[in-house]
């Protein structure tokens, strides 16, 4: 694979997310092979500058409320990729949410919120030219994994105010994102002015449960662990998981319900549900129960929600049901 990175012709994806003109090279060489490892782009008409850092265009800070994700999947950087575990988790996910053709050539693909790069993986097996961004600086351990890739390039934004070109993606998609921003509506609707027409939208979203939502303790616990420092958190979070690892073992294969059990317990044991050897589960439970317990923001919907903000997009042949991580929702623009 040839370096790919941040190179010259990977403007004409590109926008300013304040005017939404288009963005030049205003500081920084691009080597013999076109990239931009560090450097500067404006945006020809407002003139706002935006970083090149480590090859990939920052336009948000790289520190924000969305830190403890980059601590996470700089963590846990190849954890869930297929290619690191030998076991098809995340492509059975991609292509049986989102349900595209696995050619995709010719195509372009807008990831939003890629978290260190599972999906992106996926995506650009595809073939497609895939433009994957996340708000956190989980984008480091994205590149360092699918950033050398021909049809890849990675970008730090915000979904509020995309640093991409509307009316230019054949496939926009969002999963494992949208409960985790300020305001999951204002994030979807945020998305489909960057499909084109006949362009597909696929997202997903936790799905609010009464009784899960009010009598987890998982719940009441994240009032205190959301305000934790994320390291100090993860420190904890790693030793209990630990500790506990034999006897939620136990719980999980001779309680009825032990996976339920365990998860009023706040650890993620997913023994008996992906085939993995059993230090990769246990990586799993460490990193997905500190993923429950991070982040800033965690607002569950309802499919009927959904479905509404899928008709407020003016978006058609829209699915909206229960799916891996909750509720999945599948639409098209209209064509032009």
């Amino acid at each position: 694979m040839k370096g790919t990175a941040m190179k010259m012709e990977h403007l004409q994806y590109l926008a300013c997310p304040s005017c939404r003109s288009d963005l030049t090279v205003n500081k920084g060489h691009p080597g013999p092979d076109g990239r931009l490892e560090t450097g500067e782009l404006r945006c020809v008409r407002c003139l706002a500058t935006y970083p090149v850092e480590k090859y990939i265009p920052r336009f948000v800070p790289r520190e924000n409320y969305a830190s403890s994700f980059g601590l996470e999947w700089n963590t846990h950087a190849r954890t869930q990729y297929d290619s690191y575990t030998g076991v098809n988790v995340s492509e059975h996910r991609f292509f049986d949410e989102t349900k595209w053709p696995r050619d995709l050539k010719g195509q372009t693909l807008l990831e939003v919120g890629s978290g260190a790069g599972r999906f992106t993986e996926q995506a650009a097996s595809t073939g497609a030219m895939v433009v994957s961004l996340d708000y956190s600086y989980a984008v480091e351990a994205n590149y360092q994994s699918n950033g050398k890739k021909d049809n890849v390039l990675i970008v730090q934004g915000t979904v509020y105010s995309l640093p991409v070109r509307t009316d230019f993606f054949d496939k926009v998609l969002c999963i494992g994102v949208l409960q985790h921003t300020p305001d999951v509506k204002r994030s979807f609707l945020s998305l489909a002015p960057h499909l084109k027409p006949g362009g597909s939208l696929v997202i997903d979203v936790y799905r609010f449960n009464p009784w899960m939502w009010c009598f987890l303790p998982r719940r009441w616990v994240r009032l205190i662990t959301k305000r934790m420092d994320p390291h100090r958190l993860y420190r904890w979070c790693d030793k209990y998981v630990r500790a506990t690892w034999g006897l939620s073992g136990w719980v999980n294969q001779h309680v009825p319900l032990g996976r339920l059990v365990n998860c009023w317990a706040l650890i993620a044991d997913y023994r008996g549900v992906f085939n993995l050897p059993d230090h990769l589960h246990l990586q799993w439970a460490i990193l997905d129960t500190f993923d429950s317990l991070s982040p800033r923001y965690d607002t569950p919907q309802s499919q009927r929600t959904v479905r509404r903000w899928f008709a407020e997009a003016g978006l058609q042949k829209v699915y909206v049901a229960r799916g891996y991580n909750g509720i999945v929702g599948r639409g098209e623009k209209p064509p032009a």
